[in-house]
Order: C-alpha cells, then sequence, then structure tokens
C-alpha cells in the first residue's frame, strides 16, 4: 500500500497543494509551525476519516473558507484507489473510487496508517484512555465489523448516560423497563466489542514479543494483557459472556442511578503491559517502557500485514529524534524496503542511517512545500 498522489485543498494552513510521493521513505523537513504535522494529519485523515488531534472536524478547514478537502490516488494489492474526503460545516462525505460511502465502515481499511507521534510514547504510562484509543484506531482498520459493533455500543451508552443522569437529577423517575431495554441492547455490542479485543491482542501480542525480544536482545519478554472492568474472561463464549454482563449490570442498578453514569463495560477497561511477568506502566523505566510503546507499534505494522495482504503506510511524525540510537535503528532497520513511511523532523542531522540518505525530502515553509 503506498500513496502516489496527494492533494488537499483549504485544509489547515493549506490553501492548495498536490504533491507527488514515491514507494519509499520521504522526509517533511521544516521549522515548527510551518505545516509538517498538518501535512501528516491529512494523509492520516485520508485513511480514516477524522483527525488524530482534535475531535472537531471544523478546526480542518482553513479560515474563513466554506470546505476542505483532502484527495489520494494510491496503489494498493489490488490496484489503483482513489480516496476523498470532505468537511464542511455540513458534515464529511467520503468517496472511494469516485463512489460516496455513506457508512464510515465501508470507506475505513482502504488505507491502513500506522502513526508513530511523540504522544505514542505514553502509550505505557499515560491514561488508560490512550490505550483504548490505540486498541480502537488500529482494530477499526482491519475489522470492518468492529468499527459497527463500537459505533452501536457508543450510541447506547450515550442514551443510557442520559437516562441515568437524568434520574440521578430526578428529572425523571426511573423506569426499569427503559433500563432493561437500553442494557440488552448495551449488552449485545459490549460483548462484540470485547471478544474482538480479545482476539485482536492475542495477534498483538504474538508479533509484539517477537519485536520486544530482538530489541532488549532476548533480555525481556513482553505480555499484553487484557484488563476488563468486569467480570469476563477470554475464554468465554459470547452468549456466557452477555449472560455475564447482563448479570453484572442488573447488580449495578442502584449504584448507576445514584451515580448518574454506566460504571462498566468496554468504555472504562485497559491494557495492562508486562515485562518480565511485572506491571512496565509501575515498575519499568523509561527505556523499558519507549521499547514496548516501539514494539506495540512494529507489531501492528506486521499485523496489518497478515490481516490484509498489504503493508500500511507508517507516519513518524517528530518521533525519530525522541528515540535513542539503538531503537532508532531497530525501527528503520525493520521498515527498509517494505513499508512506505512519511518522517517529519526539524533536522535530519541526528539520525544517522542508511535509509534516511535514500529519502525524498520535501522542505515546508508556511503551507508551500518544495
Amino acid at each position: 500500500m503506498y500513496i502516489n498522489t496527494l492533494t488537499v485543498k483549504d485544509y489547515r494552513n493549506y490553501k492548495e497543494l498536490s504533491i507527488d510521493f514515491k514507494n519509499n521513505v520521504n522526509v517533511i523537513l521544516g521549522e515548527n509551525a510551518q505545516g509538517k504535522t498538518n501535512l501528516m494529519e491529512a494523509i492520516y485523515v485520508l485513511a480514516l476519516a477524522k483527525s488524530h488531534r482534535t475531535p472537531r472536524d471544523k478546526e480542518l478547514i482553513r479560515w474563513d473558507q466554506p470546505f476542505a478537502k483532502v484527495e489520494g490516488h494510491l496503489t494498493n494489492r489490488n490496484g489503483p484507489l482513489h480516496m476523498e474526503v470532505v468537511f464542511s460545516n455540513k458534515g464529511k462525505k467520503v468517496k472511494l473510487n469516485h463512489i460516496e460511502k455513506k457508512r464510515l465502515s465501508d470507506y475505513i481499511g482502504s488505507c491502513n496508517i500506522v502513526m508513530f507521534a511523540p504522544e505514542d510514547l505514553t502509550l505505557v504510562k499515560g491514561s488508560p484512555q490512550v490505550r483504548r484509543r490505540f486498541l480502537d484506531m488500529e482494530m477499526g482498520q482491519i475489522y470492518n465489523i468492529y468499527l459497527y459493533h463500537l459505533s452501536q455500543y457508543h450510541k447506547v451508552l450515550k442514551q443510557r448516560n442520559q437516562w441515568l443522569k437524568d434520574v440521578q437529577q430526578r428529572k425523571i423517575n426511573a423506569d426499569a423497563t427503559m433500563l432493561e431495554v437500553m442494557t440488552e441492547q448495551l449488552v449485545q455490542s459490549a460483548a462484540q466489542v470485547i471478544t474482538k479485543r480479545y482476539e485482536f491482542l492475542e495477534k498483538l501480542q504474538s508479533w509484539a514479543r517477537q519485536v520486544h525480544d530482538e530489541i532488549s536482545h532476548g533480555k525481556e519478554e513482553l505480555d499484553v494483557v487484557y484488563n476488563p472492568s468486569s467480570h469476563v474472561s477470554e475464554d468465554m463464549d459470547l452468549s456466557t459472556m452477555m449472560i455475564t454482563l447482563q448479570e453484572q449490570y442488573h447488580g449495578l442498578q442502584e449504584r448507576e442511578m445514584q451515580r448518574g453514569t454506566t460504571l462498566i463495560g468496554p468504555h472504562r477497561d485497559d491494557l495492562t503491559l508486562l515485562v518480565n511477568g511485572r506491571d512496565i506502566q509501575t515498575y519499568g523505566s523509561q527505556g523499558q517502557q519507549r521499547t514496548t510503546a516501539l514494539s506495540l507499534k512494529l507489531a501492528e505494522i506486521e499485523l496489518i500485514k497478515e490481516k490484509t495482504g498489504d503493508y500500511p503506510i507508517l507516519l513518524l511524525d517528530d518521533v525519530l529524534s525522541e528515540l535513542d540510537d539503538q531503537r532508532q535503528s531497530h525501527l528503520l532497520n525493520t521498515i527498509k524496503g517494505k513499508v512506505q513511511t512519511f518522517v517529519t523532523t526539524t533536522s535530519v542531522g541526528g539520525i544517522d542511517h542508511e535509509l534516511m540518505k535514500e529519502a525524498d525530502t520535501f522542505y515546508v515553509t508556511d503551507g508551500i512545500i518544495q
């Protein structure tokens, strides 16, 4: 999978831009606040129809303009591919090979992206929300059905939380039948989401262990453990998990109405990352935490290749300077000759690797690229 041409119009600080890329490493060089990350974000948006930096699509539209457009001509294992995303005050539209897709799940997954940015180094020590976002972003690209169930889950969760809040504030009476209906819908989606997460993490751990073993020279073993907020387990089938969740929600009804929120479910689950059996978030050094984050990201690349038959596009947004020489070399050696890669940096001076010498370099100044 690689991008041949990227075109943007009225996107962030770019008025108009069309740029051709080769199937290798592309370095986006420039000072801060010139538009390097905006360009990376545009590639991300092309693939996932949303930004990794803001939930508000309107922020992507250039000041005082009616819409923003990101368009890409790509090539994957099946041949040429045209993708397009348009943001306006009325919402967003996506097109695949010039045909509009009403459901995002029919669009996402056509182009797979792995992004590695400085904030991803907080994957280990950051909040559970960071790790859930990591799961949802990567799984959504390779499992269309996961996106559907996750969307349904959050839709019902929002309704259920509003109902619980209204009961707590005594705006409405506690209607047991209404709560039962919403809980049943929530359980159906929750069980599907959790089951898929277990399946994904088993495969991710398999790849991440190999990478981590190589970087640590066989001294460390990485375990990726799903940590549900409910009393479910990996060995449960779907019907058993649904029954278990239903019973737990029933037992929590009074507490949830008192607190005004849903207390268990995929929206509260987390990952535990263990190195040699110890929780690395609590006991790991900064170096171990960075090795773990890098292992997970490189594992994503191989997992996507395994599931789709294509290597994803890799976005390295100002992250190489954050890695020491050993981790930097391992990353660049891993992707060499396999993955179309985009690297943003203010200087290539500190990156001593043969791959960077072969790269195409683009210079960004105030939204203009040369």
